[in-house]
């Protein structure tokens, strides 16, 4: 396991310190034994040894010299061209505070390559951030963005035969978008989330950007002013790194750890502690050993069992709704087809352990200071839950490298014997209004049942100008489609309506219905990823104002109906096809491409067929 800072210090016992000192003679004699191997595979004047690295294609025999020339121009002298060479992928820049570090994580990434024999290339790709693309267009780009991520990973590898992958990612997207590359140029790779931002503080008490969005919908109701939403945004986001909360971010860092794929221990370290830079050295390491050791790859980690873990953890948390979108997406990469019924299978057998926002009441820095990501799992593994037979990127299995994690400590984070819930913090729907499923957050819901009229809404902002208006009364469910995958296109996230709804004291008063998807800081009663979308013909489509829908989030239960007869319902099918497709805006340039490829989002909106034959 990675040891962090916050294990040292909660342990703080002479026992604990003893296994300090043995871990870090481990860690000395594994270096150690890591530079023997490098040396080993060189030979004493630095050629590669035959079979040993992917990366000779690139660069050996005399065809090659051109080659030798750029990496000689780059800085590189004949021991880094016979090392292993490595992707460090990160998508480090100044778009959002999630991004902002990580292009400094990456040089302490690159140290522990280079430490431990290898020969690191930074690889920059590009990230869309939900924040600045929020409530606006812009927002279309931001799942697109995953899948430009990933092909940037497979280009960059497949292009350039790198022996290895080290992922860096900090955004809602960026980070399925790395681990999906990763799976599918299936090199030995680990993923580092680079960590959430510290709370701010307001009123005596903990902050963060979601009380922002919320207190919006305040200003609206009259319950705050201007002024306390200006000084809000001033507080509630002091330092650089993801949103503080269980949302995409933040769930998306555990999964990492849940696969096998990121070192224990890693992701709920805050962006900008200090004990990052040797995290990040040591992750490098590890990889270096298992690139010279022939240890798993991706779609060796990445299996039925560990994606059964993945969705664990999200049920476990209450994580974000847009996990069981990007999960399948990553079992796509590895040839397993994992659709949302599967994770629907896992959220429904999970309890609800973690008291986590925006459900609950706590942060992923007071997960950090409860012990980490590995106590949730410890806790499930303990439990009966977790597969811990599962294999991780160091080779070894998740059991063992929980073993000596601490004990849950009751409250952040609760044994299964005293469980918040005895099902998961997330839960699929179906009926006849969503007969591939649909997702609801319901961790922190007061209430689980709704039956209301309709309002519905052709976008995003025909809803947006309704909500800030309050033209809507309690009880409705408000319908929005044609957002979905294909037909947004891109599938936006609609943070800025459900926190103007929450924020206006109306989160669990009205429900909200779309083929679009949420935040992972959404709250209240959102129902988002309907399948089949609107646009591909899905019964959202048919929908009138004043059609009576029921939900029901119980676990035993877990449906959304229209009460609308099935003949109705035909009937207004029928003529919608008679009218024929309405007059569509050409689209152009990467939306265009995106529409035209991607598949609907119980199968994890995919653009592509699966794992490449030719593995290059």
């Amino acid at each position: 396991m990675i040891e962090t800072a916050h294990r040292r210090h909660a342990h703080g016992a002479p026992a604990a310190k003893r296994q300090d000192k043995d871990a870090i003679q481990q860690r000395e004699m594994s270096d150690k034994k890591a530079t023997q191997d490098v040396q080993s595979a060189h030979g004493p004047s630095g050629t590669a040894a035959p079979g040993r690295l992917r990366s000779r294609t690139m660069h050996e025999g005399a065809l090659r010299a051109p080659t030798r020339a750029f990496l000689r121009a780059i800085g590189q002298d004949d021991d880094d061209i016979a090392a292993a060479h490595v992707g460090v992928i990160h998508t480090g820049g100044e778009m959002s505070p999630c991004n902002t570090t990580l292009r400094d994580q990456a040089q302490h990434a690159k140290a522990g390559i280079y430490a431990g024999g290898g020969t690191p290339h930074e690889c920059p790709v590009v990230s869309v951030s939900d924040g600045l693309s929020v409530a606006h267009p812009g927002m279309r780009f931001s799942l697109v963005s995953r899948e430009l991520i990933a092909d940037s990973v497979e280009a960059t590898v497949r292009g350039h035969q790198w022996d290895g992958i080290f992922g860096l990612g900090g955004c809602d997207k960026n980070m399925p978008g790395l681990v999906m590359g990763m799976v599918r140029c299936n090199v030995p790779a680990v993923f580092l989330y680079g960590g959430a931002a510290l709370p701010g503080r307001s009123g005596g008490r903990d902050v963060n950007i979601v009380d922002a969005y919320e207190m919006i919908g305040q200003v609206i109701a009259g319950r705050a002013s201007e002024q306390e939403l200006e000084q809000m945004s001033r507080d509630c986001l002091p330092t650089a790194g993801a949103c503080a909360g269980q949302y995409t971010a933040n769930t998306m860092g555990m999964v990492g750890e849940a696969l096998g794929l990121s070192p224990l221990g890693s992701s709920m370290v805050p962006a900008v502690f200090s004990s990052r830079a040797p995290l990040a050295c040591r992750a490098g390491r590890a990889l270096m050993r298992s690139i010279l050791g022939d240890g798993p790859r991706p779609r060796d980690i990445v299996t039925r069992k560990s994606l059964e873990n993945a969705c664990l953890v999200v049920a476990a948390t209450g994580g974000s709704t847009n996990a069981p979108l990007h999960i399948p997406a990553i079992a796509h990469e590895a040839g397993i087809r994992f659709t949302l019924d599967d994770v629907s299978q896992v959220l429904a057998r999970t309890p609800l352990i973690a008291d986590l926002k925006p459900g609950g009441r706590f942060l992923a820095r007071d997960v950090y200071y409860a012990g980490g990501a590995p106590v949730i799992l410890k806790a499930l593994l303990d439990g009966g839950y977790l597969h811990g037979d599962c294999i991780t990127f160091t080779g070894r299995t998740l059991a063992e490298e929980l073993n000596g994690t601490q004990t849950p400590d009751g409250e952040v984070v609760r044994p299964v014997g005293d469980a918040i819930a005895p099902t998961g913090g997330v839960v699929v729907l179906k009926g006849n209004l969503a007969p591939d499923g649909a997702l609801l957050k319901v961790a922190g819901l007061q209430r689980l049942q709704h039956r209301g009229p309709a309002r519905v809404f052709e976008s995003e902002e025909h809803c947006l100008q309704a909500v800030q208006a309050m033209a809507y009364t309690p009880g409705d469910v408000i319908v929005i489609r044609g957002e979905g995958p294909k037909g947004g296109p891109g599938m936006r996230a609609m943070l800025g309506i459900t926190a103007l709804l929450y924020g206006q004291g109306s989160g669990e008063k009205v429900a909200l219905v779309t083929d679009g998807r949420f935040s992972g800081a959404t709250r209240g009663m959102c129902i988002g990823y309907v399948s089949p979308e609107s646009a591909s013909g899905g019964p959202l489509g048919l929908l009138r104002d004043g059609d009576v829908i029921e939900i029901d989030a119980r676990a035993e239960v877990a449906m959304l109906h229209v009460e609308v007869g099935d003949e109705e319902m035909a009937a207004r099918r029928e003529a919608l096809a008679a009218r024929g497709p309405g007059q569509r805006r050409r689209l152009g340039g990467l939306l265009e491409k995106y529409a035209a490829m991607v598949g609907p989002a119980n199968l994890g909106a995919l653009t592509h067929s699966g794992v490449p034959e030719d593995e290059l």
